[in-house]
């Protein structure tokens, strides 16, 4: 069925001779005639083997392309068959045939078994809509799409990319969209941070059906783990080509390392193409008086800011505990005096699953992700601050003890940067709180000092961000920055009000501080994010709840789901 004409639109045929559109029609269509039949016509488009006679006058009116080429010099100058670049069997032609209808006002039939006379007349913008929505619908959209840019007709061409991105069977399926050349395919498409896949295998799988070309453009670290292994790593062409080697390792450690690889960083923005998203998980934690411990376990999106429930963490009756995420589960431990127990959330599973005990039962520490394993640190047993520190291999399922803090503290703040883990303040063993930073290397194994914060407080909560750790809490009210590499505190922002045991995360390229204790020493529910690129501190919507001494972390999760 074609479009229905616009509100001032009627069907062509006026008998009595008339000015205005009814003329201009009747002259469309005897151009349009003369084309057909080739009365007339001083120039010839040549696409995929095929001619296509034309005036010069109408293709001018029609397209900048081709009145900056016919104006360019005297007529005799320009070459009487103008060839376009073929895309292969049908491809060129067919888009070119439905631009020369556009051109000529002839009208675009929005599908082939239409029977109905399609729209004659090329004013109001009316056929330009018809014939942008036939391209969005068709198959060759690739192939129209380069023809509409090469005839300078950016809203079509900008059309037909959108309709490329749109996730949809037939980019994978039709086979004169294979006809594209590759490198076109790899610059315009593939390469397009708008294409909409339900599956990033697809992606590949398109790649590779190009004659393997270019496979770097698919976001290997949005692969299904299993797929990686099977379909990619093992794939002869991608074993053997040396450029593709680094983007199979820096696949592998995505897989391994999560969230911390570099990778990851241009990897996830293209997720929201996928129905992926960065969400907030916000566990447990204690209500306004801080009395009763809180069931609640939820994901919260900030661009929609929309609030999703997740399934309650068994033996919620825990507070202080520690939470962080590793290749995008999430880990809870500790959370009372003597608790050994480890809960894993698998956001693939949507489910908690429990780990491994720790060899230490512990409350008021942290956790934090250090080149793929996840490091327990310090904390309290209800008698004594603690040393030990403890490193979980998710591979094994396994808690081994790591060397111990040079000092032993809880309620410190946590971060891993630049592939170390940093302890920072807390309350030492004597219970005053220190300024110390503790710096520990994986690799050897081994603690050391750094210069000691400007401040000394418990109650913190770090996270790291482009090299830089943000401290905050223990009722401060500031942000304060630490840069690992030069061994230099500074001060990043004021904060509305002082604040402790609060949830800080990263998300979305902003450091997000959610809920805490207040002076008055009450839960609160204020939500404020910080932007290190303007510097600024906002007000965001509120929790759903006052909630203090929780659980805060970030992970991708499918809002489809």
């Amino acid at each position: 069925m074609r479009e229905a004409p616009g509100p001032e639109e009627s069907e062509p045929g006026c008998e009595a001779p008339c000015a205005g559109p009814c003329h201009a029609q009747r002259v469309l269509q005897t151009l349009n005639a003369f084309r057909r039949s080739g009365t007339l016509t001083d120039v010839v488009l040549r696409a995929g083997g095929r001619d296509f006679p034309c005036h010069r006058a109408a293709l001018s009116a029609g397209s900048a392309y081709f009145r900056s080429l016919f104006a360019a010099g005297r007529p005799e100058c320009v070459p009487a068959v103008v060839p376009v670049v073929p895309d292969g069997p049908g491809g060129a032609a067919a888009a070119l045939a439905v631009v020369l209808d556009y051109v000529y006002g002839a009208g675009v039939r929005l599908r082939a078994r239409t029977r109905r006379r399609p729209c004659w007349r090329w004013r109001s913008g009316w056929a330009w809509r018809a014939c942008a929505r036939a391209a969005a619908r068709a198959a060759n959209s690739l192939a129209l799409r380069r023809v509409a840019a090469a005839f300078s007709l950016a809203p079509l061409a900008e059309r037909c990319r959108g309709s490329c991105a749109r996730p949809s069977p037939r980019w994978r399926a039709t086979p004169t969209s294979w006809s594209v050349a590759p490198d076109e395919v790899a610059a315009r498409w593939l390469a397009d941070p708008a294409l909409g896949v339900a599956r990033e295998e697809a992606v590949f799988e398109a790649a590779m059906r190009w004659v393997r070309h270019d496979a770097p453009h698919v976001r290997l670290p949005l692969l299904a783990p299993a797929y990686f292994l099977e379909k990619v790593e093992a794939d002869e062409l991608l074993q053997a080509c040396g450029e593709c080697r680094p983007l199979l390792l820096e696949a592998r450690a995505c897989f391994i390392l999560g969230r911390e690889a570099g990778a990851l960083h241009w990897a996830y923005p293209y997720a929201r193409f996928m129905d992926l998203a960065e969400v907030i998980v916000v566990i447990g934690g204690c209500d306004r008086k801080g009395l009763l411990k809180l069931p609640f376990a939820d994901a919260y999106h900030p661009e929609s800011q929309r609030w999703t429930p997740l399934p309650s963490l068994p033996g919620y009756t825990r507070s202080e505990f520690a939470a962080c995420a590793l290749r995008n589960d999430v880990y809870v431990s500790g959370g009372h005096i003597n608790s050994h127990d480890v809960w894993m959330f698998s956001s693939h599973l949507h489910t908690w699953i429990k780990v491994a005990s720790l060899h230490k039962g512990r409350w008021r520490h942290k956790m934090a992700v250090v080149q793929g394993q996840l490091f327990t640190v310090g904390g309290f047993d209800g008698l004594r601050r603690l040393h030990s520190v403890e490193r979980y291999d998710p591979f094994s399922n396994t808690w081994a003890a790591a060397a111990p803090l040079l000092e032993a503290v809880s309620s410190a703040a946590v971060a891993s940067c630049a592939g170390q883990l940093f302890v920072i303040g807390g309350a030492g063993q004597d219970g005053v709180n220190t300024d110390k930073v503790q710096c520990f290397d994986p690799k050897e194994d081994q603690w050391s000092l750094r210069s000691p914060a400007p401040f000394s407080q418990r109650c913190l909560e770090a996270v790291s961000l482009d090299d830089t750790i943000y401290v905050l809490g223990g009722l401060m009210s500031k942000i304060f920055t630490y840069d690992p590499g030069t061994d230099v505190w500074g001060e990043a922002a004021v904060l509305p009000s002082p604040v402790e045991s609060c949830g800080v995360t990263v998300c979305d390229g902003k450091v997000h501080i959610l809920g805490g204790r207040d002076d008055r020493g009450e839960s609160t529910d204020k939500v404020f994010t910080f932007d290190p690129s303007s510097g600024q501190v906002e007000a965001q919507p509120s929790l759903q709840r006052c909630t203090s001494s929780h659980g805060c972390v970030t992970i991708v999760q499918n809002l489809g789901r």
